[in-house]
């Protein structure tokens, strides 16, 4: 009997065994690995401090970074691949960034010039909106920056052709404190 028991012991200890380094290798299949946790904004680096390899190790990108090639002095750059806004002033020096919800429709990169503000407004999308600060049209819409006044940013009706570039109200306070008639935006892919 003890035989017998003693090798049904051993089935279940190289059962576990295995059934751990199942697990282990499931878990690092789905786990996201240290590069791509170092690129999420907010998500604590999981990056170590030096490679195994001895490579040099590639700096990180600053999400919240002016992007490079937006212009220079006095501005508003819209990152349209980011989905943020930089008000940057005359010594290019970042005063405030937030991210934003873009419209269905979007402007090409390029350089505008703020054309037109309204203190509070109906959107195209029927939402009351207020510090609305325009500064382009693109096919037939007029493109802006605004924000909701119950505060909200959801994704916009993509069945809908709508300019409005949502943001939260303090940015939106923000952006109409330093957005006057005849300022820079400056659309970066």
């Amino acid at each position: 009997m003890a035989r017998s028991s003693s090798g049904f012991v051993a089935g279940l200890t190289a059962a576990a065994l295995a059934a751990v380094a199942f697990l282990a290798y499931q878990a690092s299949a789905v786990a996201p690995s240290p590069a791509e946790l170092a690129e999420r904004p907010g998500a604590p680096s999981a990056v170590p401090s030096a490679p195994a390899t001895g490579a040099p190790q590639q700096p990180r990108k600053d999400p919240l970074a002016l992007p490079a090639n937006s212009g220079k002095g006095e501005r508003v750059v819209y990152g349209l691949t980011d989905r943020r806004v930089w008000l940057v002033d005359g010594r290019d020096r970042v005063t405030h960034t937030f991210s934003v919800m873009p419209s269905t429709v979007s402007p090409p990169p390029g350089t505008y010039a703020v054309t037109s503000r309204s203190g509070a407004v109906r959107g195209s999308d029927g939402v009351q909106i207020e510090h609305v600060v325009r500064f382009a049209t693109v096919q037939d819409v007029s493109i802006g920056f605004s924000a909701a006044v119950d505060g909200s940013t959801p994704s916009p009706d993509p069945s809908r052709k709508t300019g409005g570039i949502r943001m939260k109200r303090a940015d939106g306070d923000a952006m109409w404190r330093f957005a006057v008639i005849g300022e820079k935006v400056v659309v970066v892919p």
